[in-house]
């Protein structure tokens, strides 16, 4: 038995010796890459089949999420907005002004609720999804003067206004009365609301433009959420 483990050792040695042939020069590995390889070995021994096939599994979907649909870097601004991203948070916020005395602060979650509506044309049996966006849209004068906030549904097309609150930042209210309910409103006066978001860029081209970066931020959180308990798996 001593024979055979010293004939052993023998070969061991004789292969972890043996030189890498490149054109007429040959290189002995040192002792640092046979001390790497010791390293990576024993990590990876180290590793059960069940956390190495989880690895593998997040490897392949975020190579995956990458070719499919690559996500780019997200837009800084929007018309005469500037949009401040909250990475690694589900909301966003868009900034503004309008005259010389107004500032336009826009709130914007992601996803948080869809539609079905009827697909066009003659086979009315399937639906479509279609997402939806929270928005509040604060309107500010400055001192002195209560803050308009409009509470909107952003659906792919276009703009719905829910509630519109004043709000006094400056006095605190226990229980405000927070307005009615817009869509119970005189007609007019939600036209005339609506027109006066419009004037301020609120409207059914931003409504596209935030689906569009909502979409790209949703894959951007996606891969970036895969990677790091992928990372979390490999400590």
């Amino acid at each position: 038995m001593a024979g055979f483990i010293r004939s052993a050792q023998r070969t061991f040695i004789s292969a972890a010796s043996k030189t890498v042939t490149n054109g007429s020069q040959s290189r002995i590995p040192s002792s640092a890459s046979l001390l790497q390889f010791k390293t990576y070995a024993t990590c990876e021994t180290h590793k059960s089949p069940f956390t190495a096939n989880i690895i593998r599994i997040l490897r392949n979907e975020i190579e995956y999420q990458h070719d499919y649909a690559p996500p780019h870097q997200p837009a800084k601004s929007f018309n005469s907005f500037t949009v401040q991203d909250k990475p690694g948070e589900k909301w966003m916020t868009m900034r503004g002004r309008y005259g010389e005395n107004e500032d336009i602060k826009i709130e914007v979650t992601m996803f948080d609720g869809c539609a079905f509506v009827p697909k066009p044309g003659e086979d009315d049996t399937g639906e479509n999804v279609v997402l939806h966006l929270s928005l509040l849209v604060d309107i500010s004068k400055g001192q002195g003067y209560p803050e308009m906030e409009f509470l909107c549904s952003a659906w792919s097309d276009h703009l719905e206004i829910q509630k519109v609150h004043l709000l006094n930042r400056n006095k605190i209210i226990i229980n405000p009365y927070m307005g009615p309910d817009f869509r119970k409103m005189n007609g007019k006066l939600q036209k005339t609301l609506r027109d006066y978001l419009e004037a301020r860029g609120v409207n059914n081209e931003l409504c596209r433009f935030l689906h569009e970066y909502m979409m790209n931020k949703d894959r951007i959180e996606l891969i970036q959420w895969l990677g790091t308990v992928k990372s979390i798996l490999q400590k």
